[in-house]
């Protein structure tokens, strides 16, 4: 009350208006651990059977991106992978089809099953990749693809009705085929690799292994792990991704042994010891494609398939697509793609540009 003025009613009673405490948060109680207590058996464990139950019953979706230079052989080798013709071959155009001016995106799409379990494989190839004169920028189509397949999976989400199960064609895994030169990047491999690596999860591969002796394959694997690191590219599986001690031992010995994978790809069989396999045939013998004396198309089949499938789908949807989908919502306002603060509609989140690599 100021000093001199006489208090009147109102006054009295604003005085008189005590503001009641306000009531503390609740605490959620720590969980306990009483395993030893259980009288008997719940059953709990059979979650993980009616998933797989479930999973068998609805399949599940899994899309592949292959980008490279033509003549790596990216066909044969998701062909090789999937043990299927999932992929065409660019050997089997005609002679008379020039190599694409600009870089194109063919997606095809396969059902395998095996043991029950249907699988949607789609196989996303990137002709003319690396084949022009100028390759400036090459990349861009890629990104704008891969961003597409955000932006409509965000579209089907926002919806009001939408559907019980959402279509996925985001790109789970980009396989990355670099040359086997011996001796180090290129520009456009590191370029493509900066920009990507943030909106895809990317696992190197080194094709055609089998031009290298064990000594330059070794070497080359090394140099190319160090000018990655140098150039703060991050390949699948991320560091920062890594759940809990395990992954990170598991994952570590991967980033920092078999990464990339020297391949060799074939669907042709040959017999080598009574046995039929997979290889390819050479004047000194036969590469077998499944021999880790050979090559690491094995290593590479278990990681991206047996060990580490789940992850790259869930590495997509909790991170490249989080992180686009916040982006997207941020700069509309927090409003659903397609409705801008004053009706306007808004386009897709473009390329991020980045200088071009030295």
């Amino acid at each position: 009350m100021s000093k001199g003025f006489p208090e009147t009613r109102t006054d009295a009673a604003m005085s008189e208006l005590v503001p009641e405490p306000r009531p503390k948060p609740a605490v959620p109680m720590k969980p306990v651990s009483i395993n030893s207590n259980l009288l008997g058996y719940i059953g709990i464990d059979t979650i993980i059977e009616q998933m797989r139950k479930k999973t068998m019953k609805t399949g599940f979706d899994f899309n592949i991106m292959v980008v490279g230079q033509s003549g790596l052989g990216k066909s044969t080798l998701v062909n090789t992978l999937f043990k299927s013709q999932v992929s065409r071959k660019a050997s089997s155009w005609n002679r008379e089809e020039k190599i694409p001016k600009t870089v194109e995106i063919k997606a095809i799409g396969h059902v395998i099953e095996e043991g029950g379990v249907k699988m949607k494989l789609t196989v996303i190839d990137t002709p003319g990749f690396g084949d022009q004169i100028n390759n400036e920028n090459c990349w861009e189509p890629i990104e704008k693809y891969i961003n597409e397949q955000y932006e409509k999976f965000l579209k089907e989400e926002v919806n009001i009705a939408r559907k019980k199960r959402i279509p996925d064609t985001r790109v789970h895994c980009c396989l990355y085929f670099i040359s086997p030169t011996g001796h180090s990047l290129r520009p456009l491999d590191l370029e493509f690799m900066k920009h990507l690596s943030k909106v895809v999860n990317i696992v190197p591969v080194i094709a055609k292994a089998d031009t290298m002796t064990l000594e330059e394959k070794s070497e080359f694997k090394q140099r190319v792990r160090k000018e990655l690191e140098v150039n703060g590219i991050e390949f699948y599986p991320q560091k920062e991704f890594d759940e809990d001690l395990e992954d990170k031992t598991e994952n570590d010995k991967i980033r920092q042994e078999s990464m990339p994978f020297a391949v060799v790809g074939s669907d042709k069989e040959y017999q080598v010891n009574g046995k039929r396999v997979l290889g390819r045939k050479t004047p000194w013998g036969i590469i077998e494609v499944e021999n880790l004396n050979h090559c690491e198309f094995a290593l590479l089949r278990d990681f991206v398939i047996r060990t580490h499938l789940q992850d790259l789908k869930e590495v997509t949807h909790n991170i490249h697509y989080e992180t686009y989908r916040a982006k997207r919502l941020n700069d509309n306002g927090g409003l659903p793609p397609g409705e801008g603060l004053l009706g306007t509609v808004l386009p897709p989140v473009p390329a991020t540009p980045c200088p071009t690599a030295e």
